[in-house]
């Protein structure tokens, strides 16, 4: 009984404390991450001819896919077992998708809605990890993680290219987010100034490879 009830001590007290490094935005951030990558994976499935349900479930698998992998990695609480508003966030997205011309939601709608979810939830993701003690450099990869796997999976799902075999910068993009946000952490930076330039700095990029179709060199094998 003892050990029980030190054990959710400290589990609350852990809460407090990342509570208080992410700060009241970067929260903000994560859940704008959380509805346009929820957008992404139910226009998937409308576009499809899909039932309702099925576009519900890739709102909620791509929603949530990566940080579900971060949190499983840092030793965090999956945060949308513990938090209703997500699962609710992510219906709501559903629903507004499903209600919806389709006209609404072009590629080009597709691809920006996408490029401002990975910028976010790269960001928040590095930052979650920070502040449960993870290293710099595993802190960043968590970022990136938390902005592309809910993304593989989305794709894996719909049976199209994998979003890491696309030519366009788009891992890089996350890569820089994450990165900007450890490094203007560790320089002392606020958690809400360092996300929002974070960000910012990642969205960039996704939107610069496609408006202009930046991509990284192809490997052309041994000569």
């Amino acid at each position: 009984m003892f050990d029980a009830t030190a054990a959710t001590l400290d589990k609350a007290a852990m809460q407090i404390q990342v509570a208080e490094h992410l700060g009241p935005i970067l929260p903000w951030l994560d859940m704008c991450g959380i509805a346009v990558f929820a957008a992404t994976g139910a226009l998937s499935a409308t576009r499809r001819g899909q039932t309702f349900v099925t576009a519900a479930f890739f709102a909620l698998i791509t929603g949530v896919g990566g940080g579900t992998v971060r949190d499983l990695l840092i030793g965090a609480p999956v945060f949308w077992v513990h938090d209703a508003k997500v699962p609710a966030l992510i219906l709501t997205v559903a629903v507004a998708v499903w209600l919806t011309p389709q006209r609404w939601w072009s590629d080009r709608t597709f691809d920006w809605l996408d490029a401002f979810g990975l910028a976010a939830y790269a960001a928040f993701g590095a930052a979650k990890a920070i502040s449960y003690g993870i290293p710099p450099i595993p802190a960043a990869l968590m970022g990136v993680m938390t902005a592309c796997v809910g993304g593989i999976i989305r794709d894996v799902l719909v049976g199209e290219p994998s979003i890491l075999m696309r030519p366009e910068l788009y891992v890089t993009a996350a890569a820089l987010a994450s990165t900007v946000y450890v490094g203007l952490s560790l320089a002392g930076l606020t958690p809400l100034a360092a996300g929002l330039i974070a960000a910012a700095a990642g969205f960039a990029l996704r939107a610069a490879a496609i408006v202009w179709k930046l991509a990284l060199p192809a490997y052309r094998g041994q000569r």
